[in-house]
């Protein structure tokens, strides 16, 4: 028997193929990527582990039992201090060059990270959960598919980014946010149509968060 996340799973097959051949993450899986574009593509990703953050943090507060809490409230933690601390290592090497200036926000990181949020503060705990949980899964997915190439190459560039996804308390991170979204999409049958909603469109951010990152994504006029 299946639950939500399989369900969701297989409802965004199209979305996830599209991932699966982003040139952005080809590059990134043969070392190919310019370091320029994995420079943006972390100074966006540390945006958006803040708003990330809150989104979870938010959930936990949200939660319908204490195991739920304290796994959304530790991923919130984790988020503002071990992968943080992971950016602000792989961007301080040489590889990727000088900072060009503060990052700001692109417009596709911003959208993403606003309706994170506004899904962990205003929507049923249900949707929410369904709404943060394709972060955690494709980033399993894609570190567990990049990782054969990355570690084929002993001078991969990106070596350490990729071994972070794939390493098991990441997957088995995705694994906890899996079955807590299955138990409250079985505590709420008829949310279920906006869970899979919810669910589609951070898949869908998920995508085109790599494509911005790849195109170096900018506002049109600077604030």
């Amino acid at each position: 028997m299946t639950g939500f996340s399989d369900r969701a799973w297989a409802a965004t097959a199209d979305l996830r193929r599209a991932i699966d051949v982003l040139p952005f993450l080809a590059e990134l899986a043969d070392g190919t990527l310019a370091p320029a574009a994995f420079r943006h593509y972390l100074e966006q990703d540390a945006l958006y582990l803040g708003g990330y953050a809150r989104a979870l943090a938010l959930l936990a507060a949200r939660s319908p039992d204490a195991p739920a809490a304290a796994f959304w409230a530790g991923s919130a933690q984790n988020c503002a201090a071990v992968e943080t601390q992971l950016h602000a290592d792989l961007l301080g090497t040489d590889l990727l060059g000088a900072p060009g200036g503060a990052p700001v926000a692109s417009p596709t990181c911003l959208a993403y990270t606003s309706y994170l949020v506004a899904m962990a503060a205003t929507a049923p705990y249900p949707v929410a959960a369904a709404a943060v949980l394709p972060c955690y899964w494709v980033y399993a997915h894609v570190g567990s598919r990049l990782a054969p190439v990355a570690r084929a190459a002993a001078d991969h560039p990106y070596r350490r980014w990729v071994a972070t996804y794939d390493a098991a308390p990441f997957q088995e991170a995705t694994a906890t946010a899996r079955r807590l979204t299955d138990a409250a999409a079985r505590s709420a049958p008829d949310q279920e149509a906006a869970m899979l909603t919810a669910f589609a469109v951070a898949t869908r951010y998920e995508l085109e968060f790599w494509r911005a990152a790849h195109a170096r994504e900018s506002w049109a006029v600077p604030v």
